[in-house]
């Protein structure tokens, strides 16, 4: 790479990263106002679980707690102590939010992460037995099949498979985190049913975007000259036709990576599962502030910057794209 190069490259980065950086303060400001917003503060939830607290002893907790101080001063002391790494304690568990993060987002990014994989295996294969064969019976049932992913609700496959596959054939635990030292089997039988949930609801947009990212390949000059020199069904799809799709669907896939941390929200919910979704959906329901700012917050970040490592990858796969 020449220097002129590098320095376009290393310009894109610094521009890219500091306008993430922008968007995630962004973010964190409109989270933090919406929090604000929410019904009912530490304060006064101490209030009601302590009537002997006198009015005098709240305005004194929340000044104490700076909880009296206009929003923006606020925000700013609390962006202050988040770049330090402090994000405050959890009323929920009692201990610093950090504490509780790590180990729910380790979680959640197993089961999202061996779900993507899945999803992602199956919609190159079906999505290039589809495009090798269109209008045929295989492109047929795939594209049933996508529309299926695409239009049925999480929750109702989720509880549609508790009751086949725990209540009728007890083959499978309903939902829950495995004991500590569990070992492989018993995490694979957990992750089983909320990990085939979503990559059922993941796959669809992946199948369409390959299939139809596969049609457009196989119709290009290169992939005539490849079959012209005697290159076989498999290789002309696997080895010609799909890398040249690959720029898009590396796209698709950074645009399905909110999709997938939403769509984890329900499924961890119903199958209890002790990840990020589910940390969310409890700390909003129970007014823990600190907790679901930060929650949310790491989602929202984790989508900005799948799309930047996105761009990445793309420049870096179709030679026709300039960063910079």
């Amino acid at each position: 790479m020449r220097n002129a190069d590098k320095e376009r490259v290393r310009t894109y980065l610094v521009r890219r990263g500091l306008e993430t950086a922008a968007s995630i303060l962004i973010v964190a400001f409109l989270l933090f106002a919406l929090v604000d917003l929410m019904p009912g503060d530490p304060i006064d939830l101490m209030l009601q679980a302590d009537p002997r607290l006198t009015s005098a002893d709240v305005a004194r907790l929340k000044a104490l707690h700076g909880l009296d101080r206009p929003l923006l001063e606020r925000f700013g002391a609390w962006l202050s102590g988040a770049l330090r790494g402090e994000f405050g304690f959890s009323r929920l568990y009692g201990l610093p939010v950090a504490d509780i993060l790590v180990p729910r987002l380790g979680a959640t990014l197993l089961l999202v992460g061996t779900s993507f994989l899945f999803a992602l295996a199956l919609a190159t294969v079906l999505g290039t037995s589809a495009a090798l064969r269109p209008h045929g019976l295989v492109d047929r049932l795939v594209n049933l099949l996508a529309l299926f992913a695409v239009s049925v609700p999480s929750f109702w496959l989720a509880l549609l498979a508790i009751l086949l596959f725990s209540v009728e054939l007890g083959w499978l635990p309903a939902g829950g985190e495995p004991a500590p030292g569990a070992g492989f089997g018993e995490w694979a039988r957990r992750l089983a049913l909320p990990v085939g949930v979503l990559t059922i609801g993941s796959v669809g947009p992946l199948l369409r975007f390959v299939r139809s990212g596969l049609l457009e390949a196989l119709r290009e000059p290169c992939i005539r000259t490849a079959r012209a020199k005697g290159a076989g069904t498999l290789r002309v799809a696997w080895g010609h036709a799909l890398p040249q799709a690959l720029p898009s669907l590396v796209t698709v896939v950074a645009l399905q990576t909110g999709g997938l941390l939403s769509g984890a929200l329900v499924v961890e919910t119903v199958f209890a599962w002790p990840g990020m979704g589910r940390l969310v959906y409890e700390s909003i329901m129970g007014n823990d502030y600190n907790l679901a700012l930060v929650a949310v917050l790491a989602g929202a970040a984790a989508t900005l910057l799948s799309n930047l490592a996105a761009d990445l990858l793309h420049a870096r796969l179709d030679p026709r794209v300039q960063l910079g």
